[in-house]
């Protein structure tokens, strides 16, 4: 069993030389992705000579299962074997899950936007709570945050909120995220304490580097504004907004959140070129999800897949019919009871299309 793993020590000793080598080391992109890979061998590595000795053990333990005469002997025998047999099960799972093709986004930054739906000034005090919510997470993560795009109300909320993560493993914590968030709640401007019910939508995109998707610069519109968000004299009275539309598609970027016109240039350019690629994938995946089964969800950003109850400190996952009472906990960036289920259910569901 597990063939794939039997040159696996000769593979991390062949990285370790690799770490060393004085081409790689002079090559800061080519470092990175090598220490990634000793990284996760060196995992799979300890996992794996984890599942030979739990096997060797557990073989020694049967024979003498059937060699033993004293009872004694044989029940202790038989209470090793269980324990034995439960965690050669787990590592043998765990190993499976190595074996699973790997989501090529998984470690990439991402853009994540945040957008009111139904539920007028309520929604759009909801994609604040979000914001911040997430931005606690990553926090938690060690990851870093930084405002790319938004579109402020009066009130404190936000119509639209876009921002970049960036970190370790960003996209395959927080590409469950999307789809629709609708919240429970009373209103403050609510005299009567009637509960209302809002919605907002939320996109994970990976980010895209320019060599990934090349655009014409021919099909490219940019126009300058003065910013109309709440930024400042010097940001509301130059024209350093920026809005850039993709020609053949239609699709716009707008950034007015820097002072500098170039800084929000270049910030809509990653959005624009994020939201392109995302497209073509999403386009890729409607004309393929008809023959494979979506493992958490339908993968569709119109579908409903989490409610915010507040009057009862719940939140539900639609998708995996999880519910906790812990919503406090929830807002404030503690998300891993919510995305470790996520992962774990699209894990097991992969794992069954393997058999």
């Amino acid at each position: 069993m597990f063939a794939q793993f039997a040159d696996i020590d000769e593979k991390l000793a062949e990285l370790e030389g690799m770490l060393s080598d004085p081409a790689v080391l002079a090559d800061q992109g080519e470092y990175k992705r090598v220490a990634r890979e000793h990284s996760r061998v060196a995992k799979l590595h300890q996992l794996y000579t984890q599942y030979e000795k739990v096997s060797r053990e557990l073989a020694e333990s049967q024979e003498l299962l059937h060699q033993e005469g004293d009872e004694e002997m044989r029940e202790l025998a038989k209470n090793d074997i269980a324990e034995l047999n439960a965690r050669a099960r787990q590592l043998e799972k765990e190993l499976r899950i190595t074996l699973l093709p790997k989501d090529p986004n998984d470690e990439k930054n991402i853009l994540l936007e945040i957008r009111a739906g139904t539920g007028g000034d309520e929604a759009a005090l909801f994609v604040s709570d979000l914001y911040r919510m997430y931005s606690k997470y990553a926090e938690l993560q060690g990851w870093r945050v930084e405002v790319m795009s938004s579109n402020p109300i009066g009130i404190g909320g936000f119509k639209e909120i876009i921002v970049l993560i960036s970190g370790e493993q960003v996209y395959s914590r927080l590409k469950y995220e999307s789809g629709v968030h609708r919240v429970q709640r009373v209103p403050e401007t609510e005299a009567q304490g009637r509960i209302h019910t809002s919605a907002v939508t939320v996109a994970v995109i990976p980010e895209v580097e320019e060599v990934e998707l090349h655009i014409d610069p021919n099909e490219l519109r940019f126009d300058v504004f003065r910013s109309s968000g709440p930024g400042g004299q010097s940001v509301n009275t130059t024209d350093s907004a920026v809005r850039v539309t993709h020609l053949p598609t239609g699709m716009v970027a707008t950034c007015q959140d820097e002072k500098s016109q170039h800084k929000n240039k270049a910030k809509a350019l990653k959005v624009l070129r994020a939201r392109l690629l995302d497209q073509i994938q999403q386009e890729q995946h409607d004309r393929i999800s008809e023959q494979r089964k979506i493992q958490v969800g339908s993968g569709d950003r119109s579908e409903r897949i989490r409610t915010y109850n507040f009057p009862q400190g719940r939140m539900t996952d639609h998708r995996i019919n999880l519910t906790l009472y812990k919503l406090d906990d929830i807002m404030l960036g503690k998300l891993n009871s919510v995305i470790e289920p996520l992962i774990a259910h699209n894990q097991a569901e992969s794992l069954k299309s393997l058999q």
